[in-house]
């Protein structure tokens, strides 16, 4: 017997509260997600029942810095409705705020799926993140 599982929340550790909270305010709530929880330790976002939380990390904690390529998290992929949303999130978030974007996207990946159309950026932190399409 199988159970019916969706994604719930994801809890993520910043190193500056304030730089992280700019950055996704503005980046989630142009994805229709809306601010749940603002505290001095953290904030969340949330859309269709999945939440995003974002705590400071802690002193002793962020020595290393984040990197994609290590053990965890590699990235993050928002799926929007059609690639002009792509495209309008690509002028409308990230040239406005000139956020470089990874790979020279946005741009079609075939290889992934027929149809697939996505751009891909990081946060402050360098998490990567990715907005797509794909039908």
């Amino acid at each position: 017997m199988f159970m019916k599982s969706k994604l719930g929340h994801v809890y993520l550790y910043i190193f500056n509260l304030k730089k992280s909270y700019d950055f996704y305010k503005e980046f989630l709530e142009l994805l229709d997600y809306k601010e749940m929880v603002n505290k001095d330790w953290g904030f969340s976002f949330i859309n269709d029942g999945l939440s995003i939380w974002f705590e400071q990390a802690r002193k002793g904690h962020v020595e290393k810095g984040y990197h994609r390529k290590r053990i965890g998290l590699n990235h993050l992929a928002f799926r929007v409705n059609s690639k002009e949303e792509v495209d309008k999130f690509h002028n409308d978030f990230l040239k406005k705020n000139k956020i470089p974007t990874l790979y020279d996207t946005p741009k079609p990946f075939p290889e992934y799926d027929k149809g697939y159309y996505a751009v891909f950026f990081e946060d402050p932190d360098r998490i990567k993140l990715e907005v797509a399409y794909y039908p």
